[in-house]
């Protein structure tokens, strides 16, 4: 009974004894509940607006269809892994502990098993497989249109390529696609690198200064899939985004021949006088207004403002109330953004939002 006491009292003081001391079922059984709480707490990224999974091109299908046998090997291996610490953990081990010849041997044909033979015909695969689905991602056969984005700090241009006669359409951190047709989509930076990731249509394409890089995309449905750029690019990296408007061919073309045209004079008073306080407060100097004598090309092109889902690059929704924010101070909203706070009052603020208002 004293020993009993002193042993207990020995734990107490020590708490990595009584860990040492404990059951080794005990201790698998915790660390596998900490495993099933990690995995639960992560499976729960698996769904959203952005999951990869969330298929709606098929770009993004063959890429699902990888991922799948990827996933079941993963587990796979994993399981294994954890059978043979199971295997560890509960065999009792041998009085004996003197290493026979036929004890080495089998020691080393499992080494050759587990880390020659089964990484070979899990991964070769695989290998193959990831290979052949990279190539189908960039057949460029049949009927396609091209359009051309350029990442800025934190920001999208885009550009859709016309012809000899109606010329090009210059829009900013939102992109129109007919659904149904495929989009040769060529990607460049205008400063340091950036990546373009639309998950629900095709993986992501990096843009690296002084290249022009290709990917395609294409829509099987109509619907608004989010893209993000993929790679840090500095302070507002996380808010570097644009919705991917899939719609009609005929909507989209009706939609593109609008993007073509100038913007209207505006006809309301408060509108007007915003449209005056926009030039007179050197916006001009940084965004473009197609019909007016705003033509700056450090920012994005404001020409149909009016008509995008988002500000900022989908930092926030395009109301008048978050429209009436960004004006106030986009330094609040957008930290570090190239945007500079103009000092303007309520009433010239309010003006100019009805003005970008009539942008449509």
């Amino acid at each position: 009974m004293h020993l009993r006491w002193a042993s207990s009292d020995r734990e107490r003081a020590d708490p990595r004894r009584s860990a040492r001391n404990r059951p080794a079922s005990a201790l698998f059984g915790s660390h596998a509940a900490s495993a099933i709480c990690t995995t639960a707490a992560v499976a729960t990224g698996c769904s959203g607006a952005q999951s990869a999974l969330d298929v709606r091109g098929p770009g993004a299908q063959r890429i699902a269809d990888i991922w799948w046998p990827m996933l079941a090997a993963g587990c796979a291996v994993f399981l294994l892994v954890v059978a043979l610490l199971a295997y560890v953990a509960f065999r009792r081990k041998a009085r004996d502990s003197t290493a026979t010849a036929e004890t080495v041997r089998s020691a080393k044909r499992w080494i050759i098993a587990g880390g020659v033979v089964l990484p070979v015909v899990v991964l070769v695969p695989l290998f193959i497989a990831s290979v052949s689905t990279l190539q189908s991602l960039m057949h460029d056969d049949g009927d396609y249109m091209t359009i051309h984005v350029t990442g800025r700090q934190w920001w999208w241009q885009v550009r859709y390529k016309g012809t000899a006669i109606a010329g090009d359409v210059i829009a900013a951190n939102e992109i129109h696609v007919p659904a149904g047709r495929r989009v040769r989509v060529e990607v460049a930076t205008a400063d340091v690198i950036h990546s373009l990731w639309i998950p629900n249509l095709q993986g992501k394409t990096d843009l690296v200064p002084g290249r022009v890089n290709v990917m395609w995309i294409e829509a099987n449905r109509p619907g608004v899939s989010r893209a993000q750029c993929a790679e840090y690019c500095g302070t507002q990296h996380a808010r570097m985004a644009l919705p991917v408007v899939a719609e009609p061919q005929a909507a989209f073309d009706a939609w593109l021949a609008r993007e073509r045209l100038p913007a209207s004079p505006p006809a309301d008073p408060a509108a007007r006088m915003g449209s005056a306080v926009f030039i007179s407060a050197g916006c001009g100097t940084c965004h473009t207004i197609r019909g007016s004598t705003a033509g700056g090309t450090r920012g994005p092109d404001l020409t149909h403002f009016a008509s995008r889902r988002t500000i900022a690059a989908g930092t926030l929704s395009n109301t008048r109330a978050n429209l009436t924010a960004w004006l106030a101070d986009p330094q609040a909203v957008k930290p570090g953004n190239k945007m500079p706070r103009v000092p303007l009052t309520s009433q010239q603020v309010s003006a100019t939002v009805s003005y970008l208002e009539t942008l449509r």
